[in-house]
């Protein structure tokens, strides 16, 4: 089987420079994202990020026309998509490649908790869990250690694993009749 490549396009010298600009100076690496989301009628919204345009919608069972990615989904596609760019990053620095690599995640939910139904049952997903699917020539030994490695720095894990304080503002706008 071919190599994809992946590994070996992954800019690294552009990553080294980065987080050896950041250990010199740790103001460097600070930042901020944000998005807006916009409601579009129905349960569909759209949201921006930087320049980029993300549709949602709920299934139709949830009064949704299920003709976007669910929200609950994106959340799986961001930790799957953040181990993806981790498992090549640390491919990378040990000079390893892959001819496939595919993350799968899983978690199962429980809508009596979005419907409240029931006070003991959480809204959001039961558990998280992902499968690495790797076809490499590195040793198991260092597959593990790229997981380990992976998994300490991602940023969605992180905050998928750690409260991340969270504060919610509502302004209200009052329309004017004529």
């Amino acid at each position: 089987m071919e190599s994809l490549g992946g590994c070996c396009t992954l800019d690294i010298d552009t990553f080294r420079r980065t987080r050896d600009a950041v250990e010199k100076a740790p103001e460097a690496g600070k930042g901020s994202f944000e998005t807006v989301t916009e409601w579009r009628g129905g349960a569909q919204a759209v949201t921006r990020a930087r320049t980029f345009m993300i549709e949602t919608d709920e299934p139709t069972p949830l009064g949704g026309k299920d003709q976007h990615v669910d929200p609950m989904e994106l959340l799986l596609a961001a930790l799957g998509s953040c181990l993806t760019i981790g498992w090549v990053t640390q491919a990378r620095l040990r000079g390893i490649e892959y001819r496939k690599l595919v993350i799968k995640v899983q978690a199962p939910f429980d809508l009596r908790g979005y419907l409240a139904l029931d006070p003991s049952v959480r809204p959001g997903f039961g558990q998280l869990r992902y499968t690495v699917d790797v076809d490499s020539d590195a040793d198991a030994a260092t597959l593990e250690e790229i997981r380990v490695a992976v998994e300490r720095t991602s940023p969605m894990l992180d905050n998928i694993l750690r409260p991340t304080p969270l504060e919610g503002v509502v302004v209200r706008r009052a329309s004017v009749s004529a």
